[in-house]
């Protein structure tokens, strides 16, 4: 499953970053790393951005940049 499809309150774990470049590193910057578990907490009104909660922080992330990124979900 890609983080864009995450549902609203569900948790899961980073398994892998795809992309390159630029986009990659600033994902990777962000504490997107393998194992490092993310939490969906909503979205804006028409949809995006999509709102994560990383290590504490709450980042806001476009639908395309949240399709980088594959996450298994959490059972806890």
């Amino acid at each position: 499953m890609t983080l864009d499809a995450l549902p609203v309150g569900h948790v899961a774990r980073v398994v892998k970053v795809r992309g390159e470049g630029a986009h990659r590193r600033h994902l990777l910057e962000l504490g997107m790393v393998v194992g490092a578990p993310i939490r969906r907490t909503g979205s804006a009104p028409l949809g995006e951005p999509l709102t994560f909660e990383l290590r504490g922080a709450v980042l806001a992330l476009r639908r395309t940049e949240a399709s980088q990124v594959d996450v298994t979900e959490d059972p806890t």
